[in-house]
């Protein structure tokens, strides 16, 4: 009996051993990190992929940017404007914020659409304030030079003038190459703009005489030649001419509004204005 002990125990270890072994052998499969990682690989190399393409989609497309300025606190609510500027240029502008509730709402109505006419005429924020909405002109104005600043530093306000630069610069370099048709190109553009003075219209007060320029068919500029001169009629003048001018810019055309204050002037303009305008046409 005592000379089986010994043996005993060397088959229980030995068994014990044997067991361990077996069991180290079945966790190996759980573990794995060679599998993980090549799962992992995969995703990592499809996001790595798919973020450079959704932005460089995005700058491709911003050739037309919308920019929103700052809001602008005026007495009577605040005022905050959006504009759209393609090519160094605005192209549309709109309110995004604007005073309402009683009268207020009568004198955004009347008011803003005035001023969006003139952000895109005027192609900055120096335009004039609309008579009886002050407050809301001067915070119009206010988030407009806000939006135009912001334009500006996202590259926006250089497009223009660099564009005009770089088609120059092509023309002169087409021009030395030795094609002997390339200098007629620079001609074209000058041929197309036309500057077409209307018909002198007597008002009450004066005569009215606008010349427009003609390019594209688009108004490009509008001036007043003869205005109404002298007291009362220097101030209406000043006050209304560059008014029409700009409305008459962004119109495109002779359906353009009156200037408060200024109506005989205002309807000497217009008629002088499709005078030009028919001239132009023929």
């Amino acid at each position: 009996m005592k000379k089986s002990h010994p043996i005993r125990r060397a088959v229980l270890a030995g068994a014990a051993t044997v067991s361990g072994i077996v069991l180290l052998l079945s966790l190996k499969p759980a573990s794995d990190p060679a599998s993980a990682q090549g799962a992992a690989a995969p995703q990592q190399s499809a996001a790595a992929q798919e973020s450079p393409q959704g932005g460089s989609g995005q700058q491709s497309s911003s050739g037309a940017r919308t920019v929103t300025g700052d809001v602008a606190q005026t007495q009577y609510g605040p005022v905050q404007v959006r504009i759209t500027v393609s090519g160094g240029k605005i192209t549309k502008s709109e309110v995004v914020q604007i005073p309402t509730g009683g009268r207020s709402t009568q004198v955004s109505n009347s008011s803003v659409p005035r001023l969006n006419q003139e952000a895109v005429a005027a192609g900055s924020a120096d335009i004039d304030a609309v008579s009886g909405a002050s407050y809301t002109s001067a915070g119009y104005k206010k988030s407009l030079q806000s939006a135009l600043d912001k334009a500006k530093a996202q590259g926006g306000g250089t497009s223009g003038p660099a564009g005009a630069a770089g088609s120059a610069g092509g023309a002169g370099s087409s021009g030395s190459s030795g094609s002997s048709g390339s200098p007629a190109a620079p001609q074209a553009p000058a041929a197309q703009a036309r500057t077409v003075t209307g018909d002198v219209a007597q008002t009450q007060y004066g005569a009215v005489q606008v010349r427009v320029t003609v390019s594209g068919g688009k108004i490009t500029k509008a001036e007043a030649v003869q205005a109404p001169k002298g007291g009362l009629s220097d101030q209406k003048t000043a006050l209304a001419v560059p008014r029409l001018n700009r409305e008459a810019v962004a119109a495109g055309s002779a359906d353009i509004d009156a200037v408060s204050g200024a109506t005989y002037t205002s309807a000497g303009y217009k008629k002088s204005l499709q005078s030009a305008l028919d001239k132009a046409g023929g």
